[in-house]
């Protein structure tokens, strides 16, 4: 077994892998410079990037993964009721936490009401079949909340391609376990807990399933979340701390977990409910709620 590390994304991924080919690192990194090269907005070459600078009207012809991620987030941005938005770069941008890089002062309410405007899944037309879109007005296409997700199970495909089949993946505290470790355990992953909070420890065993988590606990900002809810085009004031989601597909995990974070407890649970999505949120206060079918893989 061989652990194999690096960076992408302005994050750290590691790959455990039992058996792996000569290979196998070199692909990985293929794989991730492929995801940024189509989806990341911090990259001005990306094929995001160029469609954000062009001027709204024009079709542009995508790769077929950034049309699998325009495909999940805008399902996940109407089940959500827009708690999840793909075009919600402006506001990013707008609160500092885009690549332009961090604001002096708050933004007035003028300049988050003409961002909130610019934003919206309504703001550009995707084509699936022909795999193009075209923003409808000047939106910024954001997938962070969802991109990190796709890169795990991208490098999960490439590594099953090469004849590996036990393997833990991780990127940005997203992972994907497939098969066993040496001796025969699943890939057993303690999901991380804010150091403040006094919760119940979760243990999972990632066997063929992946897991996402969405917070704030890890990063300040000065105005308050990072987190932004674009249906107010604020930072979010609901006191989730962590929402974690376990999928089958890590892309998945990861747009929910985003879309969750934004709803809040009550809103955030009652639809994880209903897209019988496993997760588990936690407030700043130590509450914690426990969706049924997570309860039911615990059980």
């Amino acid at each position: 077994m061989r652990t194999l590390r690096g960076e992408t994304m302005g994050t750290s991924w590691s790959a455990t892998i039992v058996d792996p080919p000569a290979s196998a690192e070199a692909a990985i990194g293929v794989v991730l410079a492929e995801v940024i090269a189509q989806m990341s907005h911090w990259d001005a070459g990306s094929q995001l990037s160029r469609i954000n600078r062009a001027a709204p009207g024009g079709w542009h012809r995508i790769a077929p993964a950034f049309g699998e991620v325009m495909t999940a987030a805008i399902d996940i941005a109407a089940k959500s009721g827009g708690s999840f938005d793909p075009a919600m770069g402006a506001l990013v941008d707008l609160w500092g936490f885009g690549p332009p890089g961090p604001v002096a002062r708050q933004p007035d309410a003028d300049a988050v009401a003409t961002a909130r405007a610019a934003s919206g899944s309504d703001a550009f037309e995707f084509d699936p079949l022909l795999l193009r879109l075209r923003r409808t007005r000047a939106a910024h296409l954001d997938l962070s909340g969802i991109a990190k997700g796709y890169a795990v199970d991208a490098v999960a495909a490439r590594l099953r391609e090469l004849g590996c089949r036990d393997f833990l993946i991780e990127i940005g505290g997203e992972l994907v376990g497939v098969g066993i470790q040496p001796d025969g355990q699943p890939w057993w992953v303690d999901v991380e807990t804010p150091d403040h909070l006094v919760v119940t420890p979760l243990r999972v065993a990632l066997h063929n399933l992946t897991i996402a988590t969405s917070g704030d606990y890890r990063r300040t900002a000065d105005f308050g979340s990072h987190t932004i809810d674009p249906r107010t085009g604020r930072p979010i004031a609901n006191g989730v701390a962590s929402v974690s989601v376990l999928h089958q597909s890590c892309m998945q995990a990861d747009g929910w977990a985003s879309a969750l974070t934004v709803l809040g407890p009550q809103a955030g649970m009652a639809l994880a409910e209903q897209e019988r999505l496993a997760a588990r949120m936690l407030d700043r206060a130590g509450g914690e709620w426990i969706s049924p079918a997570l309860q039911a893989m615990l059980d």
